[in-house]
């Protein structure tokens, strides 16, 4: 079968953002086949931008998870859409087949890897104790939730994105606020120098603690094993009884890499999303994509991007003409009711 000739099941690995639109965008335009979407997770797919935002407030009622589902469990029976929970451990290119960890399989026309990515974690001494959180799913959301309602000192480490939209949520809940960076500014990576201090100046002038150009040498706990302390290479110690790390993340591309796929920051596709199997497509924050304008290699972190790419994998398993993946990427952030819109690419996102 040719990667444009339409297949009579597409699988989906991964019911993120970019999942789920795969899903829908296929039903929408027509495409009568099976379609199976494959969920790690025990909820249904959910956006997730909220969860270092107003989903993580202590303050007020916590919002349940239902809130930020992108559809309810009806739309999935009615657009006959097999939502299966498990994790998928292999994918066998030959058989077209992917194995999940019960020992089910689910045979497949067209396979979409939409794995997402893990967040990075440090690499000190106390990283494990008690009270030390990432962010990524909606489950670490609620266990930082309800660590922030109990905290008075809470420290996060790295001011990107995730970072400071932590701040701000803990410095709206009332907690002592200290952020830690390494380079010289926030969301050095992503912002201008003067934009970057627009968000210094916003986040100084609502009482959070900056600190840049400092390294987090150690995590140290107490006698029962939770935090207590952020240890910095000058000596400092900052009292911390909650810490959240938001040193960026790290693609899923375990299950491309064992099936034999070409992997570098992320699976690496053609223009069209192709791996360099034909019934293989891999998209949002795990894939690596040439930018038809830079030539520049990309894997973008963003629900527009993740979504952009669904909509042509669709198209081009239902035979539509549009060949390639052009769109230019664009970014956003709330903190302290101050928005920001980044439109092209950050310059840290291009890969090689």
């Amino acid at each position: 079968m040719s990667a444009d000739a339409q297949p009579a099941s597409v699988v989906i690995v991964g019911a993120g953002q970019g999942g789920y639109q795969t899903a829908a965008s296929l039903r929408e335009r027509g495409y009568r086949g099976r379609v199976t979407l494959i969920s790690a997770e025990d909820t249904l797919p959910y956006e997730r931008p909220p969860l270092s935002k107003a989903h993580l407030k202590a303050t007020g009622q916590a919002q349940g998870d239902e809130q930020l589902w992108l559809r309810p469990a009806t739309y999935y029976v009615r657009q006959s859409i097999d939502l299966v929970g498990g994790t998928v451990t292999g994918i066998d290119p030959a058989a077209r087949t992917v194995r999940l960890g019960d020992g089910s399989r689910y045979d497949y026309g067209h396979l979409v890897l939409a794995t997402g990515a893990r967040p990075r974690t440090l690499d000190v001494p106390g990283a494990g104790l008690r009270g030390v959180h990432t962010l990524r799913t909606a489950r670490d959301a609620a266990a930082l939730r309800a660590s922030l309602a109990a905290a008075q000192y809470a420290v996060v480490v790295g001011a990107g994105f995730l970072g400071l939209e932590c701040a701000a949520a803990a410095r709206e809940s009332g907690r002592a606020v200290t952020v830690v960076e390494a380079l010289d500014r926030p969301l050095a990576r992503a912002l201008s120098a003067r934009t970057a201090e627009h968000f210094t100046r916003l986040h100084r002038r609502e009482g959070t603690r900056l600190l840049f150009g400092e390294r987090v040498v150690a995590l140290r706990g107490d006698r029962n094993g939770n935090v207590a302390s952020v240890e910095l290479a000058d000596g400092r110690r900052l009292p911390a009884d909650l810490v959240v790390i938001g040193v960026g993340v790290t693609p899923r591309t375990e299950l491309a890499e064992a099936a034999g796929l070409p992997v570098g920051d992320g699976v690496t596709v053609d223009a069209r999303l192709l791996t360099g199997d034909p019934c293989i497509s891999a998209i949002g924050d795990c894939a690596a994509f040439p930018q038809v304008r830079s030539g520049k290699r990309l894997r973008l972190e963003s629900v527009q991007n993740a979504v952009g790419h669904a909509r042509l994998v669709a198209e081009r398993l239902t035979g539509a003409p549009r060949a390639h993946y052009e769109e230019l990427p664009w970014f956003w952030s709330d903190q302290f009711g101050t928005t920001v819109q980044i439109a092209p690419s950050p310059p840290t996102c291009a890969g090689t």
